[in-house]
């Protein structure tokens, strides 16, 4: 009997420690999917829901869209005991990795919440400048002016510049490559706005600050912007992570040029985005790529960086299509929309 109840006791306890305590683990798997085509319920001022457009756009003509250009996630489960952790690694949908790679060690919750969501704003930001430099409709936005440079006194933080010697500009990589065409002590004609006035004034170049450089300066910081006319607005807001950039590049330009860039099938797609539409890779694509296809996607944009992992583990009957830029992707749709051999992982 005493033989009995000294491995009764144990065992008990084990399981009693297996269904409580918490484990340094969580556990991934398929997140929901978002049309970013669609709309989504958000709560209203006065306390009430209602529909709005997942990617909102006013200021300029909307085309109008249909089909799918879905963003993806990962579901993350933390908290988990021993045996939720054995579990849900044994059934096979989910994947459990130390906490550590995805929570910051030594943060709370709280701050973890917080990075977050200024990771996804930011993205946000860089999705809609992408968007509008792919469609030739983004501004030059000065953000600094150098003491005792030429633009000193005559440029302000907040100016857009809009042309150089006749030659328009929309993107910083447009201004840089008229003005480096004149040598320092050349005079040049800048067309600027300020607010709603527009302005010319002439300015002298100065030499670059490093030794290596060619060709004159104009003396500022820029950045390539979003036209102050336009308001775009992306309504997930309870979405944390930079990880949606490229399906809302995407959206936007699908909104703001004629026909569809679905091009009649269900796409998904994952990837983080800067400005200059360059597509980076992020975490969890098994995962991000099995809720695609659960949702019913046929096409998965796969950014490039991601294209090994992904290859392994793509569900069957998702095609799986190379992005490195948003030009990429949208080139890569209209391949598969026409029939042509799109890259692939």
């Amino acid at each position: 009997m005493l033989t009995l109840i000294a491995l009764f006791v144990p065992l008990v306890l084990l399981v009693v420690l297996g269904f409580t305590v918490t484990v340094p683990f969580v556990a991934m798997g398929p997140g929901p999917t978002f049309n970013t085509l669609g709309e989504v319920t958000v709560e209203q001022e006065d306390g009430t829901t209602g529909e709005v457009p997942v990617v909102d756009v006013e200021g300029m003509p909307v085309d109008p869209v249909s089909g799918h250009l879905n963003m993806t996630t990962v579901a993350v489960r933390d908290q988990i005991t021993l045996f939720d952790a054995l579990g849900l690694w044994a059934g096979g949908a989910n994947g459990v990795v130390p906490r550590d790679e995805v929570y910051s060690p030594g943060k709370s919750e709280d701050q973890i919440r917080q990075h977050n969501q200024a990771a996804f704003s930011e993205s946000e930001h860089s999705a809609a400048v992408a968007a509008m430099r792919h469609l030739g409709l983004s501004e030059v936005e000065v953000k600094q002016v150098v003491q005792h440079s030429g633009a000193e006194g005559v440029l302000e933080p907040g100016d857009v510049i809009t042309a150089v010697d006749g030659t328009e500009v929309s993107t910083a990589s447009q201004l840089t490559d008229v003005i480096s065409a004149h040598a320092p002590g050349d005079e040049v004609d800048v067309n600027f706005r300020r607010g709603d006035t527009d302005k010319t004034a002439t300015m002298t170049l100065s030499a670059p600050s490093d030794p290596s450089g060619t060709g004159g300066v104009l003396g500022i910081t820029v950045a390539d912007t979003v036209p102050s006319d336009v308001d775009v607005t992306f309504n997930l807001n309870d979405i944390g992570g930079p990880s949606a950039g490229l399906m809302f590049s995407l959206a936007l330009v699908d909104k703001l040029s004629p026909g569809e860039l679905s091009g009649g099938e269900f796409v998904a797609g994952t990837g983080t985005i800067d400005p200059s539409g360059k597509v980076g890779p992020i975490g969890g694509i098994p995962y991000k790529m099995r809720a695609a296809r659960d949702a019913g996607a046929t096409v998965f944009l796969v950014p490039a960086g991601n294209c090994s992992e992904a290859a392994r583990h793509a569900p069957d009957g998702l095609t799986l299509v190379k992005v490195d830029t948003l030009d990429d992707a949208i080139s890569g749709l209209q391949a598969l929309e026409e029939g042509r051999p799109a890259p692939h992982c």
